[in-house]
């Protein structure tokens, strides 16, 4: 029986008639078949094809030209005496077949046959029918058809049906018990469609159902991994529901999972005689929220464990985080791994009243768990600690050593007995039980917002939280995401059902009264009795240190600026930081930098308050205020290179500011103190430190400008200026209001930039400063060209380079002159900008000034780019680049990176140009320029890679 006509679009467009292949050659003859084809057998409106063929730019002759197309298809498509299937209508052209005639509706057809087969309970021919439906394609739809009409509204629709029907036929083969043949099939598609969460759920379950739990979870690390690289978010509610039930042992959906049945290989089939099975470990939560790479890594210790020893988990983290919460709650998830029980002891290593339990009190206390008398505990401790090993020889059991003070507490009860597992506790990271006895570390750090967010839920209710959001996001900043300050926070509020959310969040905005609203009574539950138990086991000096890090207002501190802070010399301020990360009272987030979460910190501020006096809290500020001064005064005065820079005064005794041996090391720490600067300098400037906080303004200019940091830059002069304001020397103000000028200049605010830029002039010629005219008039150039107004910025910049001439300022002469070039330029004077490029040029090159060598390169890049000489200018751009590179001026090589695809694309390399464009939007973007990053972004759209050009 004849087929008649057939149309393929799941792949590469085929026409087949009969069986028998028509050829169909030209684009648009293939493009015109595919839109008809689409339709089978509705007219297709005119102005739809010429869309279609012809995307947003059709010819005056569309029309004309789409009749032509017509005809020709239509000879193509007549076989033999029958009549061509291209018809025409009052509505368009049709192509008069079935729609079971083109692939495209058969797809869909099965796909609704499959719907309705599972409706009726028929799984299994649902899967035949959705196995059917995927094997109507053999490629990527419409490959050969190129039209951005198909690629815009049709392909997307056909990609997602295709997916879709994948999914759901590797859901109802899960349903079938088939997960050991997908494994292979979904491995290739998550390969495919890494944003896919429902081909990753598949996947696991699949895994997990074949006994490969491991791999399962690590399925679950590489989802998580993908989504957040390429879209920045955490998986959705049913994959980490799913990953949770695996780490439980017995996903709801899974089935029998392979771990169910927890058999012991070792036992054989006979009966275990009786024996004491414990049952100690505390109540878990009610609720446990997050820890999903903690318990995770907690099961894989156990599913790895070497077969000769114990496996021991070391978790540890700053009082209150959650570290018994999570012992407790793993251990009790799996509990069926362990069918001899669990042991759990209170090792009381911070305890506020008595000494830590003694190893020998602690092996009692296990004993008797065990079910061994009081009478029949040897009175040996040697033969205690042996009774307690061989009685473990032969068991599975957990056991759960709680707040260990150190290493040397937990060692002598280490299990032997492979089958056994050991979770010890502590504030202490038990670095010697880590590199001595093989523990696998577990540290703790703060949950993140969603996981706070649903603590505060399980301790409150859903509603109430949701009634008023930003109470409870505010709860659970001044709470510093601490789960036991959460927790004691939202005891307050549940005895208050009746108060809003707010009320308690006002007892917190107080950060002194912060300590006296977080308690909830009893010791165990008072975070100021919580911090005090690992507090008072400090040396006296490291608790001086404690109480003088509660001081300082940054997000973290490194080993110099403790030194300064505390007037210690840096080997014993390292010594007191290792003690204190050591008991989790300050946590080294990155090497060398350290740093404590809110309420630790408004602890240690209360003590300081209790400890020391006014007089040397004063001190203390003061000496952490001169460090960052002084440090950041020397570090630009490497990294600006200016012979002519005034100096600070010099720094109070005791503040001991670092001294940088070179530019990069002066970058490397403005980039990891910037923060800590700007909180700094507004501490500073509150506390009437006004030379400090105008200094700090000024020794950050250059690195701002660098690093292109230009919002921080405005927020810091505008302090500045406020500062300066208060200082008897008039230099400082107008230095002052010109930073500031320039950074408004920077935004694009050029009013307000113009206005103090002129103020600058003004008080700079009233007090006969030529250096400062001559900036503010190179600055007011700056801004004439960047409103286009050349001849006017030509004019400003000329007096600049007579003045710094006047004032013996030959390098702000050179980079004058290199200014009057780029105006020059742009006026179409390319000789004079030549001449006047390369004697900035000379002239930088023999006072080794390495910054304005770069910049005048920059500008014979752009001279010879606008005069046709393309290949020099990219000579010239990439030598200015390489310069900049090394004064790691990110903010310059942003724009010669830009600059450096113009004349790629001028010879035709347009791959080069676009490549450089990419990487100049992104420094731009990461910049936060975003009128700059608008300009690159057109040039990517523009379609021959010239627009601007």
């Amino acid at each position: 029986m004849a087929e008649g006509w057939r149309f393929r679009l799941l792949g590469p467009l085929e026409v087949r008639h009969d069986g028998g292949v028509v050829p169909v050659a030209a684009t648009k003859q293939r493009v015109l078949i595919a839109l008809l084809a689409l339709a089978a057998g509705e007219p297709v409106p005119v102005d739809r094809l010429i869309a279609g063929l012809w995307d947003e730019r059709p010819p005056a002759s569309a029309r004309n030209t789409l009749q032509n197309y017509v005809l020709r298809l239509r000879r193509i498509l007549t076989a033999g005496d029958e009549p061509s299937p291209l018809v025409t209508s009052s509505a368009g052209y049709r192509l008069a077949v079935d729609a079971d005639a083109v692939d495209v509706h058969r797809f869909g057809a099965l796909l609704r046959r499959a719907r309705e087969a599972e409706s009726a309970g028929e799984p299994r021919f649902a899967v035949s029918l959705l196995e059917e439906a995927s094997g109507l394609w053999h490629g990527e739809a419409l490959t050969d058809a190129p039209s951005d009409l198909l690629r815009r509204e049709v392909l997307p629709g056909l990609v997602e049906q295709r997916l879709a029907g994948q999914e759901r036929r590797v859901e109802l083969e899960l349903g079938l018990g088939h997960h050991h043949e997908l494994v292979t099939e979904l491995v290739a598609l998550t390969a495919a469609h890494p944003l896919r969460e429902r081909l990753w759920t598949q996947l696991m379950l699949a895994l997990y159902r074949s006994g490969r739990t491991g791999e399962a979870l690590e399925t679950y690390r590489k989802a998580r991994a993908a989504l957040a690289e390429q879209l920045g978010i955490d998986p959705g509610p049913e994959l980490r529901r799913l990953h949770q039930e695996i780490l439980l042992g017995d996903p709801g959906s899974a089935e029998a999972g392979p771990e169910s049945a927890a058999v012991d290989p070792d036992r054989g089939a006979a009966p275990a005689p009786p024996r004491v099975v414990p049952r100690q470990l505390p109540a878990s939560v009610a609720t446990f929220i997050g820890r999903g790479d903690e318990l995770t890594q907690l099961s894989v210790r156990l599913a790895g464990a070497d077969a000769s020893r114990a496996p021991v988990c070391a978790i540890s983290g700053t009082a209150g985080i959650g570290k018994t919460a999570l012992a407790v709650y793993w251990g009790h998830v799996n509990a069926a791994r362990f069918p001899d029980g669990q042991l759990y002891v209170n090792l009381r290593g911070f305890d506020p009243v008595g000494a830590p339990m003694a190893a020998t009190a602690a092996v009692h206390a296990l004993l008797t768990g065990l079910g061994v008398k009081a009478q029949e505990i040897p009175a040996d401790q040697d033969e205690q600690f042996a009774l307690y090993r061989s009685l473990l020889a032969d068991r599975r059991i957990l056991i759960v050593l709680d707040n260990a003070r150190d290493a040397e507490q937990v060692r002598p009860l280490l299990p032997a007995a492979p089958g056994c597992m050991l979770l010890v506790t502590s504030r202490d990271q038990l670095a010697g039980l880590v590199a001595l006895d093989g523990a696998v570390p577990v540290p703790l750090d703060l949950p993140d917002q969603r996981e706070a967010r649903d603590l505060l839920i399980s301790r409150l209710s859903q509603h109430r939280v949701e009634a008023e959001p930003d109470a409870a996001q505010e709860l659970i900043e001044r709470c510093a995401r601490l789960p036991l300050a959460i927790t004691i926070a939202a005891a307050h509020a549940a005895v208050r059902p009746g108060h809003p959310l707010e009320a308690v969040v006002e007892e917190l905005r107080d950060a002194q009264g912060r300590l006296e609203t977080l308690s909830a009574g009893a010791a165990n539950a008072d975070v100021r009795a919580v911090f005090s138990w690992s507090y008072n086991t400090l040396t006296p000096e490291s608790a001086r240190v404690f109480r003088m890090l509660g001081l300082q207002p940054g997000p973290d501190i490194s080993v110099p600026a403790t030194a300064g802070l505390s007037d210690l010399d840096p080997a014993d301020a390292r010594r007191a930081l290792t003690e204190l990360t050591r008991t989790n009272l300050v946590t080294e987030r990155t090497p060398g930098r350290y740093s404590l979460h809110d309420l630790l910190r408004a602890y240690a501020f209360d003590q300081a308050q209790i400890h020391d006096g006014d007089a040397e809290r004063r001190a203390a500020r003061k000496r952490l205020c001169e460090f960052y001064v002084y440090t950041a005064d020397g570090a630009d005065a490497l990294v600006a290179a200016d012979p002519h820079r005034p100096p600070c005064v010099p720094p109070v005794p005791g503040a001991r500011p670092l001294r940088l041996p070179d530019v990069p090391a002066a970058m490397t720490w403005f980039d990891a103190e910037h923060t800590n600067l700007m909180v700094l300098q507004q501490t500073g400037a509150g506390l009437g430190l006004y030379p400090h906080a105008w200094q700090l303004a000024r020794a950050l200019a250059t690195f701002h400008d660098r690093r292109g940091h230009r919002h921080d830059a405005l927020a810091m002069r505008l302090i500045g200026l406020e500062a300066a304001v208060h200082l008897t020397d008039p230099s400082a103000r107008i230095h002052a209001h010109r930073l500031l000028g320039a950074a408004y200049a920077d935004l694009d605010r050029y009013e307000e930039g113009v206005a103090h830029l002129d103020q600058a002039l003004e008080s700079a010629e009233k007090n006969q400063d030529l250096d400062q005219q001559a900036k503010a008039h190179q600055e007011l150039a700056r801004v004439q060209t960047r409103q286009g107004d050349d001849r006017q910025a030509l004019k400003h910049v000329t007096v600049a380079r007579d003045l710094f001439r006047s004032a013996g300022r030959p390098r702000s002469e050179a980079t004058s002159l290199n200014d009057m070039a780029r105006s020059a330029c742009r006026l179409g004077d390319y000789n004079t900008a030549n001449d006047l490029c390369h004697q900035a040029l000379a002239t930088h090159r023999s006072i080794g000034y390495r910054e304005g060598e770069a910049a005048a390169l920059d500008t014979l890049g752009y001279i010879a780019h606008r005069t046709g000489h393309h290949d020099n200018a990219i000579a010239c751009y990439r030598r200015a680049l390489t310069i900049r590179r090394t004064l790691y001026d990110t903010s310059h090589s942003a724009n010669t990176v830009e600059a450096l695809g113009h004349p790629h694309a001028a010879l035709g390399e347009h791959h080069q140009a676009h490549a450089l464009w990419r990487k100049a939007l992104e420094l731009y973007r990461q910049q936060g320029r975003e009128h700059d990053a608008d300009r690159v972004r057109r040039l990517l759209d523009a379609r021959d890679g010239t627009a601007g050009f």
